[in-house]
């Protein structure tokens, strides 16, 4: 069979968008593409942004190669499924321009994930793959009877056939990933760095997958959930092939980089620098040298909020106080040249005392940004404690839910963000 597999072009204009919007490689799609050609498949990988294709461009592109089945994300690489845009504008686009031109077309992302119907409605692809895609698009290239495969949605002239719950990928065992060298050389952004001793391409790297917490404003109930670690001999040939590209900076886009010893041990003999994003209070002081000692040269922590009393709301399961996470950030920054402690606007957090531990931690080298306002995704436990399972318009009431609660949003929104159904209304079927 053959197969389309398409980041399109992204935009973000009246987003709520909290993500970078830098172009990144597009993992899922590289598993997938590494899966399918294993089992014998034709495989054309098209990225928007790090190709510089517009939706109009890739769709061209897809239809010279006549695939039979086109497979589309719904958020920029696996590094934004938590935090992707609510819209549904971008991959529309791009299928409105592919119009039926490739073959069946499937959607993987967070929105399939937790609201199958009205993203099939929205998009008017034939399937969405609920959960983590890359065995299930797999499934679906090899599956004479497409529409019955686990981990799917489609629409009927009887409503919605959901086959079972979302897919969790084994994760584990997932082979080094092999990115064409036109793709490395123009991923020139270094994801969450801010230091200046630059050198060489950026890439971005998965050692492990999901989180062993449930903080209750992150969205990964209905994909990248239970914690797996991925086979270190796999992460580390991953990395040297990089290495061989000229990449001389890793993100690793783990939900939650945990001490992995091995792994740093490894980094220490490798001409590379990288970034994590992580939890300061599960790291001891020799970890945390280590960590420095490896290449770290980023680190962002979790902290949510600078009070005990907001950390029990946002159930971050956090034995430290904030003394002590201090102390652990400031000991951090001695081994990393940037620390930021990330920070949501909590309403049990009195502003003095965040306005206190801000300066503490800014005076001390550790960046710690604005509280920044929670979105209630559909897949998270706030969205659930406010309204229960997601239905068709889940997206829409967490949209206005949000602009409604809140007259300042995060710093990097330049725009005042548009209700989701003028953010839709050119592209999706509402």
């Amino acid at each position: 069979m053959k197969v389309a597999l398409v980041n399109p072009f992204w935009t973000y204009d009246g987003s709520i968008y909290f993500g970078c919007r830098e172009p990144h490689l597009p993992l899922e799609l590289g598993y997938s593409k590494a899966m399918l050609e294993a089992d014998g498949h034709e495989v054309l990988m098209l990225d928007g942004q790090i190709q510089g294709l517009d939706n109009p461009a890739l769709a061209a592109s897809v239809a010279e190669f006549a695939p039979d089945m086109t497979v589309v994300t719904t958020a920029p690489t696996y590094l934004f499924w938590r935090c992707a845009p609510p819209e549904l504008r971008v991959p529309a686009e791009f299928l409105a321009a592919l119009d039926d031109a490739g073959g069946r077309t499937v959607a993987v992302g967070p929105h399939g994930s937790a609201t199958p119907g009205p993203t099939l409605a929205k998009l008017g692809v034939d399937l969405v793959v609920r959960g983590e895609c890359e065995e299930v698009v797999t499934a679906l290239a090899n599956a004479p009877d497409w529409q019955n495969i686990p981990a799917t949605a489609r629409l009927t002239a009887d409503g919605l056939v959901t086959n079972g719950p979302g897919h969790a990928s084994s994760f584990v065992d997932h082979a080094a990933l092999r990115w064409p060298a036109e793709w490395v050389r123009r991923h020139a952004h270094h994801h969450h760095r801010f230091d200046n001793a630059r050198q060489g391409f950026g890439a971005e790297v998965e050692a492990s997958r999901g989180c062993p917490y449930d903080c209750s404003f992150c969205a990964k109930i209905d994909f990248r959930d239970a914690y797996r670690r991925r086979n270190h001999r796999a992460i580390v040939e991953e990395i040297d092939r990089l290495i061989e590209q000229g990449v001389g900076y890793i993100y690793f886009i783990d939900e939650i980089f945990l001490p992995q010893k091995a792994l740093l041990e490894a980094l220490v003999d490798r001409d590379v620098s990288f970034g994590v994003q992580t939890r300061i209070d599960l790291w001891k002081p020799e970890l945390l040298e280590l960590l420095g000692a490896a290449g770290c040269v980023s680190i962002e922590a979790g902290l949510e909020s600078l009070t005990v009393e907001g950390r029990e709301m946002l159930a971050k399961r956090c034995r430290l106080g904030t003394e002590e996470l201090a102390a652990l950030l400031i000991r951090a920054r001695r081994h990393v040249p940037f620390v930021q402690a990330n920070l949501i606007g909590v309403v049990e957090d009195e502003p003095e005392l965040v306005d206190y531990w801000r300066n503490h931690l800014i005076s001390n080298g550790v960046w710690a940004n604005e509280p920044v306002p929670l979105y209630p995704y559909p897949s998270s436990p706030s969205y659930r404690q406010l309204w229960g399972e997601p239905d068709d318009r889940a997206w829409e009431r967490a949209h206005e839910h949000y602009l409604s609660s809140f007259g300042r949003f995060s710093d990097i929104q330049e725009q005042q963000p548009l209700p989701l159904s003028e953010l839709e209304a050119a592209c999706c079927a509402h």
